[in-house]
């Protein structure tokens, strides 16, 4: 019964998540396009890799997966919009939490192969592309950092203390995402470790010299930034000081 209840859960998440466009920013049309196109490569992989390790049963005998292939699309489009933890995204859909980590982790790299479609025939998939398209279009670009809730690495990792953010003091890691002045993502980098700052991720992904040698792009930016702008010729436009609404104008002489 309860594998049932996660069924018909799951069902009722997916018709909400189509029909209302801001769950996940595309409409209908576009994610009917994301499982025609993707869907069948990512059927194509797991056989591959089914036929490629050692089995003692058939392909294709066990135990069923519990998720067809559009609701794991749509779980994942889920996570990268509004960073929905894992364990939210199983309790939606019914299913445990390691179903969404594998789900997330197979269709995810899909959609950065497939790259993002800006007009007919025009797919942008590096961040090289992306600075191109840009300059070309005579309109400014923005670039933001988010970030993303993880669970505490386990204890051992070499590394576990950089995913510690110093912004929100949690384990987090961070991605650099390009839009047009409209907010139409063009490019999602690779996750960094949450202590690392935007200004130096964005260094690591090579803006800089995308910038310096490349069309006359203007990148819109916070103040987290500034620096970029005497580094790119001015390309990269940051405020000139801190935001006036993060100031604290509370009166100390008392």
């Amino acid at each position: 019964m309860i594998v049932d209840h996660g069924h018909v859960v799951g069902n009722a998440s997916r018709a909400a998540i189509i029909s209302d466009r801001r769950i996940t920013g595309l409409s209908a049309a576009v994610i009917a396009e994301l499982v025609a196109e993707v869907g069948p490569l990512w059927r194509e992989r797991h056989q591959a890799k089914l036929a490629s390790r050692p089995r003692k049963r058939a392909v294709g005998a066990g135990a069923k997966r519990q998720l067809v292939f559009v609701v794991r699309l749509l779980a994942t489009l889920v996570h990268l919009r509004h960073a929905a933890t894992h364990d939210v995204l199983a309790s939606w859909f019914g299913v445990d939490r390691s179903t969404i980590t594998r789900a997330i982790g197979e269709v995810r790299p899909l959609l950065a192969e497939r790259g993002c479609t800006i007009s007919t025939g025009v797919r942008l998939r590096a961040l090289a592309e992306v600075i191109d398209h840009i300059g070309a279009s005579r309109k400014s670009g923005i670039i933001d950092g988010t970030e993303i809730r993880v669970r505490r690495p386990a204890a051992g990792r070499k590394d576990r203390d950089k995913f510690i953010s110093g912004k929100s003091k949690q384990n987090a890691v961070k991605t650099m995402v390009v839009t047009d002045g409209d907010g139409r993502m063009l490019f999602c980098s690779p996750t960094q470790h949450g202590s690392c700052a935007g200004i130096t991720h964005a260094r690591q992904l090579g803006l800089v010299r995308l910038l310096g040698g490349g069309p006359a792009a203007e990148i819109l930016a916070d103040a987290g930034y500034q620096g970029l702008g005497a580094q790119t010729g001015g390309r990269v436009v940051t405020p000139p000081g801190p935001c006036p609404l993060v100031l604290d104008t509370r009166d100390t002489r008392s």
